[in-house]
């Protein structure tokens, strides 16, 4: 756990006036609004993301490319992507010690947050954003990204991982999960086909976000439309199959990832169609064959590998992700394997909407 830390002593190396408030509420990083003219003050969290020079390197890196491109097709380059604040000595970052490591952005006024809506509107704005994001960085010279955390994505080595912790049996719990163990891994085979075709030159490694929920887009205010996305800490070379398949992860689904009546738990064929919508609207004539092929496959393929994730978790003893009860990292497993099955049920009716 960090010290507390005198977050107006932390501004005094930003050049910013010093008033800070909590502001959002997310899972991994401890962030603040500071008062006009407003910033946002961010402490990186450390345990995750253990090499702070290589993280806001790509930040930095990323987000002067997109303010440029911005400027020349005559966008808000302001608004459109994340400012880094330099510090008084023109670093990134100020380092407190190595658990108090503080950035901060400047705040795109004008925007707000969607924590869970599943509005068709909504999810098309999303497709928009993040299509629009990755549409800008097409060319970008992915390779001076660093991986900040390492195979993130490599559905294989999660699969691996399952494997070790079966064979392990930390918790005692292997047996009475016999049913989930299954599911994991015969559906281990097929799961491995996009980091296949990557290492075979087949799919191609893009700039990719990584974490697209909907809360990673900031929408405006009065017209509800796209602005900015956020939160880049994993903003790495991948497939942009991770970045669709995962926002649809979470925006396709009708109920939370920890509902345990799953009776309540589906995919919702109208959630891909409004995203998958706004998406192609900016990437479809960016895509492969192959790319265009696997969209639906790539939703399936995300919810398999956080569903593998969190049963790995359980059975290692909930060490990685936090529960608020008892069995929670089961219950978030079953739930994901539940979509799964879903899923699979409806890809023929997904192509569909992808060919149009």
């Amino acid at each position: 756990m960090s010290r507390e830390i005198d977050r107006n002593e932390i501004l005094k190396h930003f050049e910013i006036s010093p008033v800070t408030e909590a502001y959002g509420n997310g899972h991994i990083n401890d962030t603040y609004l500071v008062a006009m003219p407003r910033y946002i003050l961010q402490r990186i969290n450390t345990s995750i993301f253990r090499n702070p020079d290589e993280l806001m390197e790509n930040i930095e890196n990323v987000t002067a490319f997109l303010r440029e491109k911005l400027r020349e097709d005559g966008g808000d380059f302001r608004r459109g992507t994340l400012e880094v604040v330099p510090t008084l000595e023109g670093g990134r970052y100020y380092r407190v010690d190595d658990e108090n490591v503080f950035r901060v952005y400047r705040f795109v006024e004008g925007t707000k947050t969607i924590e869970s809506s599943r509005t068709p509107e909504d999810l098309y704005e999303a497709g928009v954003g993040f299509g629009h994001f990755q549409r800008m960085l097409a060319d970008f010279p992915v390779e001076k990204l660093h991986e900040t955390i390492k195979d993130f994505h490599h559905t294989p080595k999660r699969a691996e991982a399952l494997r070790e912790a079966i064979r392990a049996d930390k918790a005692g719990r292997a047996e009475s999960v016999r049913a989930e163990i299954d599911f994991a891994l015969e559906n281990a085979a097929w799961a491995g086909r996009v980091v296949k075709g990557m290492e075979e030159g087949r799919i191609p490694v893009r700039v990719t976000h990584n974490d697209t929920k909907i809360n990673n887009i900031l929408f405006d205010q009065e017209s509800g439309k796209a602005v900015c996305v956020i939160d880049l800490d994993t903003v790495m070379p991948g497939s942009m199959l991770y970045d669709f398949g995962d926002a649809l992860r979470i925006g396709g689904s009708t109920a939370a990832e920890d509902e345990v009546d799953l009776g309540q738990v589906w995919f919702d064929e109208r959630a891909f169609e409004a995203f998958a919508k706004g998406y192609l609207s900016e990437m479809r004539e960016a895509l492969t064959e192959e790319e265009l092929a696997l969209l639906p496959m790539s939703v399936k393929l995300m919810t398999y590998e956080c569903g593998i994730r969190f049963l790995t978790d359980y059975l290692n003893g909930d060490t990685y992700f936090k529960i608020h009860r008892e069995h929670h990292n089961l219950d978030r497993a079953r739930n994901q394997f539940k979509l799964v099955t879903d899923i699979a049920g409806k890809e023929a009716r997904l192509a569909e909407m992808v060919r149009g």
